[in-house]
C-alpha cells in the first residue's frame, strides 16, 4: 500500500457506482480514507441508466482493496429522506464529515444532441435538470451541517467541462445548464464555506473512457486506442483513475483552500500535484480540446499527454 494522507478521513461520495465517481471513491481509499459510497445500482436493483454490471457493492470492495475502508449505501439523491438516512448513518458512525462529492447524474440516456430546446420533450429535459443539478443541492443542504462542523472539509462538484471551456455551448439547452451548475455550485459554496474554513471547488476529467464510454466504442480499457478509429480524438482519452487521483490529492493537500470556489481539470491538477494517469501518461484533454478539435491546430494527442 501507499501512503495514507487521508487516513481517519470520512469521506461521501454520491454518485460512486461507476465512472468517474467509483474511481474517486477508490482513489479516496486508497490514501486511507473511509468511503461512504452511494447511488442507486446494487445488486438486488438497477437504475433507470440499465447497468447492471456496475454496483455501489463492487465500489466499495474495491474501496477496500485499495487500502481504506468502503461501505457501500443505496440512496437516491432525489429523495432527501433517503439523503437524511446516509447522513444520520456517517454521524452516528463517526460524528464527522470531511470530504464530499457530488459526482450525481446518471442522464446520459437522455441527451438529444442536435436539438433544439422547444424539440426536446419537457419531461426528459427537466429530468436532466433533476438529476445533475436537484439531486447536487438536496445533497449538500443534507450534508454541509455535519462537514462544517470540522474546519478544513472538502466540497467537490463533478461536472463535465471547465467554466473556460463551457463558454461556448454544449449542443443541448438541459445539458448545457446541467453541466454549468455544478460550477456555479463550486463558486457560490466556495464563498459560503470559507468563513467555516472550508473550500469547494468544481472539477472535470477530460475525455473519460468509463464503462459505458468504453462500451459505446465497442473496446476495453486494454484496447481503448483503437477507439480511435471511430473518433481520433478518442485518442486524448483518460481512464477513471485520473480524476479519481486529483480529487484524492485535493483532498490531501494542507492548502487546498488557495483552489477554493474555482472550476479544475484533471489535467490541471496533474501538472501542479505530479500524478498521473493509470499508464504513466499525463493527458490535457481540454487544452487538446481547445487548440485541436476545435481550434484545428496540427498536433497530435501525444503532444499533449
Amino acid at each position: 500500500m501507499g501512503p495514507t494522507p487521508l487516513n481517519g478521513k470520512i469521506a461521501l461520495v454520491a454518485g460512486a457506482t461507476r465512472g468517474a465517481g467509483r474511481a474517486i471513491a477508490v482513489q479516496l481509499g486508497a490514501a486511507g480514507a473511509t468511503v461512504y459510497a452511494t447511488g442507486r445500482t446494487t445488486r438486488e436493483k438497477v437504475s433507470e441508466m440499465g447497468r447492471s454490471t456496475e454496483t455501489i457493492e463492487q465500489t466499495a470492495e474495491l474501496i477496500t482493496a485499495a487500502g481504506g475502508t468502503g461501505i457501500a449505501v443505496p440512496a437516491d439523491h432525489l429523495d432527501r429522506d433517503q439523503v437524511r438516512d446516509v447522513v444520520a448513518r456517517i454521524e452516528r458512525d463517526h460524528g464527522r464529515l470531511d470530504i464530499l462529492v457530488n459526482n450525481l447524474w446518471g442522464g446520459n440516456q437522455l441527451l438529444d444532441f442536435g436539438t433544439k430546446m422547444w424539440d426536446v420533450d419537457l419531461d426528459r429535459g427537466l429530468r436532466m435538470l433533476e438529476l445533475g443539478v436537484k439531486s447536487h443541492v438536496i445533497t449538500s443542504s443534507v450534508a454541509l451541517p455535519l462537514l462544517v462542523r470540522n474546519p478544513g472539509g472538502l466540497v467537490v462538484e463533478v461536472t463535465d467541462g471547465t467554466a473556460e471551456s463551457n463558454q461556448g455551448f454544449r449542443e443541448n439547452f438541459y445539458y448545457d445548464l446541467a453541466k454549468n451548475g455544478p460550477i456555479r455550485m463550486a463558486f457560490i459554496l466556495g464563498e459560503e464555506l470559507k468563513s467555516e474554513g472550508c473550500t469547494a471547488v468544481s472539477v472535470t476529467p477530460g475525455f473519460i473512457r468509463s464503462e459505458e464510454m468504453l462500451d459505446i466504442f465497442g473496446v476495453t480499457e486494454e484496447t481503448w486506442r483503437d477507439g480511435t478509429k471511430k473518433d481520433p480524438h478518442f485518442a486524448i482519452s483518460e481512464s477513471p483513475v485520473f480524476v479519481g487521483r486529483a480529487v484524492a490529492a485535493l483532498a490531501a493537500d494542507p492548502d487546498r483552500a488557495r483552489w477554493n470556489g474555482q472550476s479544475l481539470s484533471s489535467g490541471q491538477l496533474a501538472k501542479v500535484y505530479g500524478f498521473t494517469d493509470a499508464d504513466g501518461s499525463r493527458p490535457d484533454a481540454w487544452t487538446y480540446i481547445a487548440e485541436v478539435a476545435v481550434g484545428g491546430a496540427d498536433r497530435s494527442a501525444e503532444e499533449y499527454r
